[in-house]
């Protein structure tokens, strides 16, 4: 689960991030002024940092130009009211990724944090071959053989094997899968995720009721284990 540090002095603009945040499935920790932020985001390696410019004790740009003077590179998104093109330069040229003015949408933030977060981690090589228990995958040809006979998948199913298989050891929400896999063009429900991952275990796992590759991590979604 990626950890996000909100640092902001506003509490209802606080609390609103937090919620929101949570209900994507990030930890997110808190700090309400330029001190305490900067201790936490230097202590306790959160994934991202979401950092509004105007706090109490420090403001955002010394935050950021200490964490980068310190050699933490923690990626940075900066909230402001102020939409000066030259205070977006220096947030910029101090080591912020990305910087976002208020008024804001919630929607918009949250592909802004998902975008900065992929940019720093990103994903390992496509994985085309893959051997799962007794089956052989070739995700380029959408095929699967145990031995010499063919398992028969959907393509649906291959592309959230991959993409699980890609991810391997990182827990993954439900809405991370429906966004990354289905998209929102053709938005199901969460229990269309539950459904899709029954049937892969029942083609993969040895024990579906006790499964050893693709498991349910309980109040987060799913993470596939090699």
């Amino acid at each position: 689960m990626k950890r996000i540090l909100v640092i902001e002095d506003e509490p209802q603009m606080l609390l609103g991030l937090r919620d929101n945040l949570e209900l994507e499935g990030y930890d997110v920790q808190t700090a309400a002024d330029g001190d305490e932020g900067l201790q936490k985001a230097s202590s306790t390696a959160p994934d991202l940092v979401l950092l509004d410019i105007m706090l109490p004790k420090r403001n955002g740009f010394d935050v950021c130009r200490e964490l980068r003077a310190r050699n933490v590179s923690t990626p940075i998104v900066m909230l402001t009211a102020r939409s000066a093109e030259t205070d977006k330069v220096l947030g910029l040229e101090l080591g912020a990724d990305d910087y976002v003015t208020k008024p804001f949408s919630i929607t918009e933030l949250l592909a802004r944090v998902r975008a900065v977060l992929r940019r720093s981690n990103p994903q390992r090589p496509a994985t085309d071959t893959i051997r799962i228990g007794d089956i052989d995958f070739d995700f380029r040809l959408h095929q699967a053989r145990r031995g010499s006979a063919r398992v028969e998948f959907t393509a649906r199913e291959f592309e959230l094997l991959r993409y699980l298989v890609q991810r391997v050891g990182q827990v993954v929400t439900r809405e991370q899968i429906l966004n990354d896999v289905w998209g929102y063009e053709e938005y199901p429900t969460t229990r269309t995720i539950d459904n899709f991952v029954a049937k892969l275990r029942q083609k993969i796992e040895k024990a579906p009721h006790a499964p050893e590759h693709i498991l349910t991590i309980h109040g987060s979604g799913y993470k596939f284990v090699g």
